[in-house]
């Protein structure tokens, strides 16, 4: 059986890119590229995307030391394995890149075809992390994680890890694997900052990794969008952007433009330095273009002094939106004057 991650990590400097190096996957850029859009029409796909601008934020990607990419198979419906394996090209075989099974039928067998499914579209022989995608509610990780250990033994996947999981269930996931589950990939950012209070203590005691998707809780905390200035499109669905949480949420985005401007830069590259100043945890925000990507990689660089990170956190851990139920019944109660 292959070495599998005791996983101590180590943080590593370069010029252009911050790394953890991490047991069973290598260096592991602290920035990483989202592909949700690659394969995803809601974000813009189309085959003149996936033949031009994928393989353009990929390049540039490479160049500017991304080394983990994140993908999965019901991304598009495996348009995005598809799309990210064209755009890496021969380097394919030198990155982390990272897919997921959805867990519907996770028994052993179904977890091995699918793994191979998605190889088959990354054309890759060893997917280099492999995650269960949710917690499945009805069927526990002892019947789902021995799927895992066996592509572990056979060497079709580097690493295994899981996503959306809570802390308790991570931990019954080791025990299910019989080995560390390096990676837990949540949504974390400063609109929605829980993995700070367990799950990256954890993730620091235990030599693991959490992954961050929507660090920039899909643009909120670029600071553009208000109660008067709401987004349309896919955004628009998102509780975040209802009415209520806008007006909740203002303090927090103060006190980022506030932070932003005292370094000289803009507030989503705040709002990742912030995710980066904590300890064993990477970021996998989307690119719909190089310039985006090349503005999320410079996140990688930056510092916060100590009182900036902590007015960050403070008004994060104060912001308290409301339910996905209570931003509903309000946007139609302002849609039909109630």
């Amino acid at each position: 059986m292959p070495s599998q991650p005791t996983t101590a990590s180590l943080l590593v400097q370069t010029d252009a890119m911050r790394f953890l190096e991490v047991a069973g996957l290598g260096q592991v850029s602290r920035v990483g590229l989202g592909t949700w859009q690659f394969g995803s029409r809601e974000w813009g796909y189309g085959e003149s995307y996936a033949s031009g601008a994928a393989g353009e934020i990929v390049a540039r990607a490479r160049e500017l030391g991304v080394t983990l990419f994140d993908t999965a198979e019901i991304y598009g419906f495996g348009r995005s394995e598809r799309i990210l394996a064209r755009a890496l090209g021969a380097d394919r075989d030198q990155v982390v890149v990272a897919s997921k099974v959805f867990p519907v039928a996770p028994f052993p067998a179904v977890v091995r075809n699918r793994a191979q499914a998605s190889a088959r579209r990354l054309q890759l022989r060893r997917i280099p992390l492999y995650q269960i995608h949710q917690p499945n509610p009805l069927v526990p990780d002892s019947v789902i994680m021995p799927g895992m250990r066996s592509l572990l033994q056979d060497e079709l996947i580097g690493a295994a890890g899981v996503s959306n999981y809570s802390l308790r269930r991570w931990r019954q996931a080791d025990d299910a694997l019989g080995l560390p589950v390096v990676s837990n990939q949540v949504q974390f950012s400063l609109a929605h900052p829980d993995p700070l209070e367990d799950l990256v203590p954890f993730a620091q005691r235990e030599n693991r990794i959490v992954i961050a998707y929507s660090p920039l809780a899909q643009g909120l905390l670029g600071g553009k969008y208000t109660v008067d200035n709401r987004p349309g499109g896919v955004r628009a669905a998102n509780p975040l952007f209802g009415t209520e949480n806008l007006r909740r949420v203002a303090p927090l985005l103060d006190t980022l433009r506030q932070v932003a401007d005292a370094h000289n830069i803009m507030p989503a590259q705040a709002a990742l330095a912030w995710l980066l100043s904590l300890p064993q945890v990477v970021v996998i925000p989307g690119a719909s273009s190089v310039e985006q990507l090349e503005f999320n990689v410079a996140a990688a660089d930056l510092e916060l002094d100590a009182s900036s990170l902590a007015a960050l956190t403070k008004a994060a851990r104060a912001f308290i939106p409301i339910s996905p139920a209570r931003t509903l019944i309000d946007g139609f109660r302002d849609r039909f004057g109630i």
